[in-house]
């Protein structure tokens, strides 16, 4: 069970708020991200190539993360670090991390390692904007305030992942990421998680949607 009894009575008053438009953000998550993984299936293809030729190992990483209201799912994404990463380090990585592979500093650098969570969306798992999936462990630390990012599915994107986009950067030379995660990024990125949730609409959205291309386009936040 990933939450506990008191965790979970603290979001079950989120249950029932619709958030002023589940239905039409639905309905555009799934036409949106339909018409996305059609477009962007060849780069895709390509992408999952140079990953499998760079570095042995599967083309995907499939990550466990909290959904909406705690459900936990496969997040999707192209793999960037060596296969077995995860018993070599902790959840965060530095962009000198020493397990990133070569294709996988440039896949992150464009964020085309997200495109296949375009899948997750369509599944009806995550959405194009939102709060950012967690790690099941950081999750069962939320405070009572904290579980209101779980109100709403996690997204692709958020004010969060435009202001942090560098996050591998930030982390640079870090003796200990995962401190420097908690010191440098998780209060911001929490901060923007709960101030979406609360302020959430389908102009909120397409806001951080243009944001975001332009900061992936142009490096601008």
């Amino acid at each position: 069970m990933l939450l506990d009894p008191q965790q979970t009575a603290a979001l079950s008053q989120h249950r029932h708020r619709s958030g002023g438009g589940d239905l039409a953000k639905r309905a555009t998550d799934l036409l949106l991200a339909t018409a996305g993984f059609v477009l962007f299936c060849p780069l895709l293809l390509i992408l999952m190539a140079l990953v499998k030729l760079d570095s042995k190992g599967p083309a995907f990483y499939r990550g466990k993360r909290a959904g909406r209201f705690g459900r936990p799912f496969d997040v999707l994404k192209l793999r960037t670090m060596v296969a077995n990463a995860e018993q070599l380090g902790g959840a965060e990585s530095p962009a000198d991390d020493p397990r990133i592979t070569r294709i996988g500093s440039f896949l992150r650098r464009y964020k085309f390692d997200e495109l296949p969570q375009l899948l997750n969306v369509i599944k009806g798992e995550m959405s194009l904007v939102g709060p950012r999936p967690e790690v099941l462990d950081e999750v069962r630390r939320y405070t009572a305030r904290e579980l209101q990012l779980l109100a709403v599915r996690p997204g692709i994107t958020d004010w969060a992942s435009i202001k942090f986009r560098n996050e591998d950067e930030i982390l640079r030379g870090s003796q200990d990421p995962h401190l420097a995660y908690h010191q440098k990024i998780r209060p911001d990125k929490i901060r923007l998680g709960l101030e979406y949730v609360e302020k959430r609409s389908m102009l909120v959205d397409f806001k951080i949607l243009l944001h975001t291309l332009r900061a992936v386009i142009f490096d601008v936040a």
